[in-house]
């Protein structure tokens, strides 16, 4: 059964801030969105689970709450909204995941997406179940299996659909930055007869993305050209004034919906303000919301 919803993306904050720094984050979602006109709109918060990366992070990272946690703290504080979260499988042996999905299922997560190794990591590293695998395992335990789908990818047409293959429920966007995400659904639709819910996600740019460069690193890709054009685009957004911004924004949401609507994909919206909840971020997602949200119900 499809989600259909609006998800905003909320990262587990630091351990050293202490419950209360979550519950004031919760706090000002609800008034943001209020503030913005979108009160009540959004579904579910979509809360990743946070891994050690590269020495390179620009933002440094510190350890995190866990995500049962995080989501026990701010859950009273959104009321009626519900969890998804990326779970890393590759750590885990099939006893141990299975008993953190059966905790995860049970604390109010409608959907798990399986994430592997980070990249400093080769697949197959980790001495754990690998996110592929997981799909089926656990498709009993965990209705709806998320996997990642970065359209940018090489050979992410033959990845996905293997992971539609292994039960993957839905596909979760990387941080859409173009509209390469159109070419890949359009092809995707006419060589496979999988129809996974997708994810689609958009992230607002704030100017402090100049100095700071984390999109940049987070959807880096060394080589791929249509990455170096997403974050050349991510740059200029860094630059602009706030209207100008909201609307480029704006823009690339809308040819992006317009693009899948009608391939029989099944679609919700991941919305993401990378560097902290903002009035400026709640107000571009209301205006993207306006022109086209899911049929949620």
């Amino acid at each position: 059964m499809a989600l259909n919803t609006i998800a905003l993306e909320l990262v587990p904050s630091n351990v050293e801030r202490g419950p209360q720094f979550a519950i004031d984050e919760a706090h000002k979602v609800v008034t943001l969105s209020a503030e913005a006109g979108i009160e009540g709109r959004i579904g579910h918060v979509m809360i990743p689970g946070m891994i050690e990366e590269d020495d390179d992070r620009p933002i440094e990272m510190k350890p995190k709450l866990d995500v049962l946690d995080y989501w026990s703290t701010i859950k009273p504080e959104l009321p009626g909204v519900r969890g998804l979260c990326t779970q890393v499988t590759s750590f885990l042996d099939e006893p141990a995941l299975r008993a953190r999905l059966t905790e995860l299922s049970a604390a109010g997560f409608d959907g798990i997406a399986f994430v592997g190794v980070p990249r400093t990591m080769s697949d197959g590293e980790g001495a754990g179940v690998a996110p592929t695998d997981a799909l089926s395992i656990y498709d009993e335990l965990v209705p709806n299996r998320g996997a990642i789908l970065i359209p940018t990818r090489d050979g992410e047409q033959g990845r996905f659909n293997f992971k539609c293959k292994q039960g993957a429920t839905y596909g979760m966007t990387q941080l859409l930055y173009s509209d390469a995400i159109v070419d890949f659904l359009q092809q995707f639709a006419r060589e496979t007869d999988h129809r996974p819910e997708i994810l689609l996600s958009f992230g607002f740019v704030p100017k402090v993305e100049s100095k700071v460069g984390l999109i940049k690193w987070l959807i880096q890709d060394p080589g791929n050209a249509a990455v170096a054009a997403e974050q050349d685009f991510v740059r200029s957004l860094a630059g602009m004034e706030p209207g100008d911004k909201r609307t480029a924004l704006v823009d690339l949401y809308k040819r992006v919906v317009d693009g899948v609507a009608d391939l029989g994909f099944p679609l919700s919206i991941h919305l993401e303000a990378t560097y902290g909840v903002s009035r400026p971020a709640f107000d571009t997602f209301a205006e993207m919301l306006a022109y086209w949200s899911p049929p949620q119900g």
